[in-house]
């Protein structure tokens, strides 16, 4: 018995097949094996053509079936990852009437600053705990008014993940999750929201119908059987935005808990248990994958019985910091060009925690929307000609790094949230121990290294959605633990000290 997982990137897309019953990946496979193109006809814009990534799932799934030799008919589930925030728009016959625009397309921030000023903060934060943004209905809000003529043809409108499970099923179908990334989520209505909609001038029929994240969302049909060489009636039982997508994948599900990542950007994304926003809008809160809204006074049901959670509030607060790998990897060029990183970490180690007072500023990609969107740059500071070596630049490097995320952190706390358990892949910034050990230091979490990724994750997702798993626990039972990081008591003045005076330089 299998479960199927894939993970639609922009870069590429992913398929994992999963033993259901000893809970271990038997084969993965991504195409296309260079990176996908973005098309950037202007500055600032990102799109990609939606056929092109069925055409990689299709490449991906032949091949994780080829190196298994699994039966068709084993695979029970399957279950969806995907690239956020992006848009795409499907005319009555399910065609794309245009390429997607994805995450990464800039051009409808001015569209999201619009709104939220003509609606007000307090109404935007208080229904969509963000501003509407640069995310999916302010995207639309661009077609509508520069593409009027497509606009008029739009039947549905859907997110990636949406899409691909559209074309394994032949139905339309969203998620409360997906409709929160794409800031068209109302928590105080528990239903679309329409004042949004109504100020851009979107009809609510444009959006899917709404199924649930854990449960039967469709069906393979017969047609996209014969294309993948699945089973038609195989179920698809589970879809959500990467971010809360790896969340799942590091079984983070509770308040308390937060999954990130540190690669050339970094995010944490940690689980609230109660609605809640910060003022300045310096993180975006999302329903997590386990959320369950009240509808007129009671929690929901899916597939008649309550939420995994007994209906409890579970909300995804995700802080971007964009000068985090970056930095690190800036330093590797310019600073130490002949050493590898490992050899960069061992020497890093050589200086104290701190850096001997010299503190660096990671902001160096772009503006931080963490800092209300000012792009400061990155900045060296208390350097001392006489005492100062490489190995402390490159230890103040991974520090400068590290209190960024404790500052977005401590706006994540002014919101309710303590996190106790931070959890990652051992990969990227967090195979140095400096960085792992002044992660843990600064914020006193306990951090968790383990083994998996988003497709994986994404198949683990849909046993639970297929009720082959219990809940999150059983499914997550074979999740290995490469690594536990304590923080050390004796250590957590010196790093503590090492921010606070790495705070005044912002």
């Amino acid at each position: 018995m299998y479960l199927l997982g894939y993970d639609i990137g922009s870069s590429s897309v992913k398929a994992s097949l999963v033993d259901a019953q000893k809970g271990n990946c038997v084969a993965t496979a991504f195409y296309p094996k260079s990176e996908a193109p973005i098309k950037a006809v202007r500055a600032g814009w990102a799109e990609q053509d939606p056929n092109a990534w069925w055409e990689y799932l299709k490449a991906a799934t032949a091949d994780i079936m080829a190196q298994s030799g699994a039966d068709k008919a084993d695979v029970k589930a399957i279950g969806i990852s995907y690239q956020m925030h992006g848009l795409v728009c499907v005319d009555k016959d399910l065609k794309p009437l245009r390429d997607a625009i994805i995450w990464c397309d800039s051009r409808a921030v001015p569209y999201g600053q619009k709104a939220f000023q003509a609606l007000g903060n307090e109404k935007c934060l208080s229904h969509l705990l963000n501003s509407p943004g640069n995310f999916t209905a302010s995207k639309l809000a661009w077609v509508r008014e520069n593409e009027p003529e497509l606009f008029s043809k739009i039947y549905k409108i859907m997110l990636p993940g949406d899409y691909i499970a559209c074309r394994l099923s032949g139905t339309p179908a969203t998620t409360v999750s997906g409709l929160s990334e794409g800031i068209m989520w109302d928590f105080k209505e528990n239903s679309p929201a329409q004042f949004l909609l109504d100020y851009y001038g979107i009809p609510a029929d444009l959006l899917a119908d709404i199924v649930p994240t854990f449960g039967l969302q469709g069906e393979v049909s017969a047609a996209a059987a014969a294309e993948l060489g699945l089973a038609a009636g195989t179920p698809i039982t589970y879809r959500a935005g990467d971010q809360p997508n790896n969340a799942l994948s590091l079984n983070v599900f509770e308040p308390g808990e937060a999954a990130t990542t540190a690669g050339t950007s970094g995010v944490v994304y940690g689980v609230l248990g109660q609605v809640a926003y910060d003022p300045q809008s310096r993180v975006n809160t999302f329903a997590h994958v386990n959320h369950q809204p009240m509808v007129n006074g009671q929690w929901s049901m899916v597939n008649g019985q309550c939420s995994m959670v007994n209906g409890a509030t579970r909300l995804g607060v995700l802080l971007c910091i964009n000068g985090t790998g970056i930095l690190n990897s800036w330093m590797h060029r310019n600073v130490a060009p002949s050493l590898s990183y490992a050899e960069m970490n061992d020497l890093a180690a050589q200086a104290p925690i701190g850096s001997a007072g010299l503190s660096i500023l990671p902001f160096g990609n772009g503006a931080e929307r963490v800092l209300c969107d000012k792009e400061v740059g990155a900045s060296i500071h208390g350097i001392n000609f006489n005492t100062h070596t490489q190995a402390h630049l490159l230890r103040a490097a991974q520090e400068g790094i590290v209190f960024s995320f404790a500052y977005g952190m401590e706006v994540m706390k002014q919101m309710g949230m303590d996190l106790k358990t931070i959890r990652a892949g051992k990969a990227n910034m967090f195979l140095s121990p400096i960085f792992r050990d002044t992660l843990a230091g600064v914020t006193g979490a306990t951090i968790e290294l383990c083994d998996t990724d988003g497709s994986v994750g994404a198949a683990r997702g849909a046993g639970i959605g297929a009720g082959i798993y219990a809940d999150h626990n059983e499914a997550f039972a074979a999740l290995q633990k490469l690594q536990v990081i304590e923080p050390v008591a004796a250590d957590q003045a010196a790093y503590r000290e090492a921010y606070e005076r790495w705070l005044t330089f912002l």
